[in-house]
């Protein structure tokens, strides 16, 4: 089981860096974009480190609010919820 979550977390964090160098490379191209909120369901869905990775390094984003407080807050939530269930698991 934990093979499968740490592929699908490696999978879904591969997707929220990759959406944003696409998007990037869009932008400055005055391409069709990705939606900001598929942006965010790929952090919410677990790709919150690739995102926030991506993001800085492409240097995406990071002039609207929500993103530089947004990105983190997620990532920050992840880790406290797999605490959390770590946590119950092992006590």
């Amino acid at each position: 089981m934990l093979k499968y979550v740490l592929i699908y977390a490696l999978i879904i964090n591969l997707v929220g860096f990759f959406s944003m160098f696409i998007d990037k490379r869009r932008a400055k191209k005055n391409q069709w974009r990705i939606p900001e909120k598929t942006l965010f369901l790929f952090a919410i869905l677990g790709g919150s480190i690739g995102s926030n990775i991506g993001m800085r390094l492409f240097r995406h984003k990071t002039k609207h609010w929500y993103f530089v407080y947004g990105m983190p807050t997620i990532l920050l939530l992840q880790i406290v919820i797999i605490c959390l269930l770590i946590g119950k698991y092992y006590l």
